[in-house]
């Protein structure tokens, strides 16, 4: 059996499991869609039993749960390369680097965005998704001396967003990185004076 593992080749060791299980679930919907995920898929591809699955997340709802929390954790971090600082400059300083190193992890996010248009149910997932990065941005802003009202954070975030989309579909981190200067300069001319 040919599968992908996070441990050399080898299944993953003890205490390492779900985590493992996560990463191998964010591969198989990044690469074939959130529809192909199925607990077999997921343990095909971590190179592990089809019942550990099965016992670490009791449901595949349970499994996306996981693998879109480790997904945000994984992407957060690259709103700002010095967090609570304060410095506009800091602002997503490794957001094009992230996308290039992990772009699974962002094309999982975005096969769930699009699932949860044909299935209402994802909704929630989604919007929380979102809510998780806008809050984190917001927090940024108020260090940043920035105005934190809701439309601007919602703004920056969707160009971030579009960015990120952009990147993980066609590359061009080039691009991303220019963009995201300009940005900032833009933010740097909203900052509140003292």
């Amino acid at each position: 059996m040919n599968t992908r593992t996070d441990n050399d080749g080898q299944s993953p060791r003890y205490g390492q499991g779900r985590d493992a299980l996560v990463a191998a679930a964010i591969r198989v919907v990044a690469n074939h869609g959130l529809r192909k995920l199925t607990y077999r898929a997921v343990a095909h591809e971590a190179g592990v039993t089809y019942g550990l699955v099965s016992h670490h997340f009791g449901s595949r709802d349970a499994l996306i749960q996981a693998a879109l929390e480790h997904s945000v954790r994984a992407s957060v971090v690259a709103f700002t390369t010095a967090p609570g600082s304060g410095d506009i400059d800091a602002l997503f300083g490794n957001l094009s680097e992230m996308v290039d190193a992990d772009p699974g992890t962002q094309a999982f996010q975005y096969e769930l965005i699009l699932e949860a248009r044909r299935r209402p149910e994802l909704r929630p997932l989604v919007d929380d998704l979102y809510k998780a990065y806008r809050k984190v941005l917001a927090q940024e802003f108020s260090c940043s001396a920035l105005p934190v009202d809701d439309a601007l954070v919602r703004l920056v975030f969707a160009a971030l967003d579009g960015l990120v989309f952009q990147q993980t579909a066609l590359g061009g981190a080039d691009n991303t990185r220019d963009a995201l200067s300009r940005l900032r300069d833009i933010l740097n001319g909203l900052k509140r004076q003292p």
